[in-house]
């Protein structure tokens, strides 16, 4: 009797023994679980959360270093095979550096301009305003010379002023509250460049201008795809832009495509890179490839639809394909070496010129633009007293499928 008893008393003890390492093991299981759940809930948390107002250079506010996708469409029909071809897959996946250095690009604009859309107000000095675009792009892109950076000056063209207006140095020049601004900014990574623009506008009575231009633009992008005809994106641009009228101070005015301004495509270190994109039509029989970056930008206009080189110039671009011109003043050597190191093919304005030091060049740089190294991009303007808005995107026609690299929730 004794022996049983022992017996079962050690059995009882291992019993407890393996009730106890069954508790153990199912609570290292649960804290392992915990343990994941916590990791996993950390990657959650990327992205980070930016500052107001922004300051996070935007590779640290993605530490994993992929960069946000933008919105993606797919082609027409007779494209569709695209979407499922693994040789496309393959070709996109060996593009991945590429599209993720266009993709920091464009976090860095929607960022900024998602900013600057909650300081903008009447009252406000131009050159202030763009100065604090500019400062913002340069901290959350890391301004690192010709690897990123700001692409071309902030154009804030105001009303009868379509493009490439930007305030010299001592401009005094005030946002008004009855002005329609178009703000069209760009930046770059590793030469990718995102240009992309909207239009502000603080009277009510400009929103249907604004909306035919942001429309007009959409369907411009919704269009677009590889072997769509340049001349049929222009025709439904205009088709759409023109469906549109405004009444301004009782006066209704039809909206006009502007007709000689356009969209184009994009290289690297190169804004504008050969294809024009029509806003109008009538234009060239030129098909869009597969790979190609097209900027797709539309102006709605309450003149005539047409515009010209006015005011003073602000803006210049070295030529993108120009050889050796042999030059006789050394200021212009000079000044030339200057624009080589710190924007080499991408656009700048004087203000940029005045930032690096430069002072006392207005004599070289007319001399490397007669010369044919630099060439000035003045004000283009419709008659005065009339409205312009603009909208603006960076499209890349993926093998698979079209990207609207800049896309955000405002636009």
């Amino acid at each position: 009797m004794g022996g049983s008893d022992d017996v079962k008393a050690v059995e009882e003890t291992n019993a407890e023994l393996k009730k106890l390492q069954l508790e153990q093991t199912e609570s290292s299981v649960q804290a392992a679980k915990k343990k994941k759940k916590k990791n996993r809930s950390k990657k959650k948390k990327e992205p980070l959360e930016q500052t107001d107002p922004p300051f996070i250079p935007i590779k640290d506010l993605f530490p994993s270093g992929d960069f946000p996708e933008g919105e993606i469409q797919q082609y027409k029909d007779d494209n569709l095979w695209r979407t499922t071809s693994e040789e496309k897959r393959e070709l996109e996946r060996l593009e991945k550096p590429i599209y993720n250095a266009i993709r920091q690009a464009a976090e860095v604009h929607r960022q900024v301009r998602k900013y600057m859309r909650s300081i903008i107000k009447p009252g406000m000095l131009m050159i202030d305003l763009c100065e604090t675009l500019e400062n913002t792009v340069r901290k959350l892109i890391s301004e690192n010379g010709l690897q990123a950076g700001i692409a071309f000056p902030t154009g804030c063209s105001l009303n009868w002023v379509a493009a490439h207006w930007t305030p010299n140095s001592g401009d005094k020049t005030v946002l008004q509250y009855d002005d329609v601004m178009k703000l069209d900014f760009g930046t770059h990574v590793d030469g990718r460049i995102v240009d992309c623009a909207f239009t502000v506008a603080f009277n009510p009575m400009f929103n249907p201008l604004l909306e035919a231009s942001r429309e007009a633009t959409n369907t411009g992008i919704k269009e677009a795809g590889i072997d769509v005809r340049l001349c049929d994106i222009g025709a439904a641009i205009q088709e759409v832009m023109e469906s549109y009228e405004v009444e301004i101070n009782g006066k209704v005015f039809q909206v006009k495509s502007v007709r000689n301004l356009n969209g184009h495509s994009i290289g690297p270190y190169q804004i504008h890179a050969g294809k024009s994109v029509p806003i109008v039509k009538g234009g060239e029989q030129t098909k869009m490839e597969e790979g190609e970056f097209f900027a797709i930008e539309t102006f709605a206009s309450t003149g005539k639809g047409y515009v010209r080189e006015d005011l003073e110039c602000s803006h210049y671009m070295k030529n993108f394909d120009v050889g050796h011109i042999p030059l006789r003043l050394p200021r212009a050597k000079q000044l030339l070496a200057t624009i080589n190191k710190n924007f080499s093919t991408l656009a700048f304005c004087r203000r940029y010129l005045d930032r690096i030091g430069e002072s006392k060049y207005l004599m070289a740089l007319k001399n490397l633009c007669d010369s044919g190294i630099v060439q000035q991009y003045p004000p283009l303007c419709d008659v005065k007293g009339s409205y312009v808005s603009q909208f603006e995107h960076t499209i890349l026609l993926r093998p698979t499928c079209k990207e609207v690299i800049s896309r955000g929730d405002d636009y």
